[in-house]
């Protein structure tokens, strides 16, 4: 199967491919929706590599580093890649909030 140009933008929505890395990343649902199932079933398996290939997958796509099966780019990186950037910044700041959060209300029943 021929390599498509790096320039080529192809179907695969960046935005789609987004949120699903976000989302379902552990589950391999972005790789599946990407055509590769291969590796969206080993993601699956491995429930995203115990975390860290869907940390990765999820930093590929925010960095327009991610492909679709042919090697095309995602559609709509460059309209939507600051929203991504910053909704994912946000969600990342709440998590460390809500995880501090929590550890100190569990700590203080002690």
């Amino acid at each position: 199967m021929p390599q498509a140009q790096a320039s080529e933008v192809g179907t695969r929505s960046f935005l789609v491919t987004w949120i699903l890395s976000y989302l379902l990343g552990p589950l391999g649902v972005d790789r599946f929706y990407l055509g590769k199932i291969g590796t969206g079933v080993l993601k699956l398996v491995t429930f995203g590599g115990l975390g860290v290939w869907a940390l990765v997958d999820l930093i590929l796509v925010l960095v327009s580093a991610q492909r679709d099966k042919q090697g095309m780019k995602l559609e709509g990186y460059d309209q939507h890649k600051k929203l991504a950037w910053i909704i994912t910044a946000v969600l990342i700041v709440l998590g460390g909030i809500s995880g501090a959060i929590n550890a100190s209300t569990m700590m203080s029943s002690f």
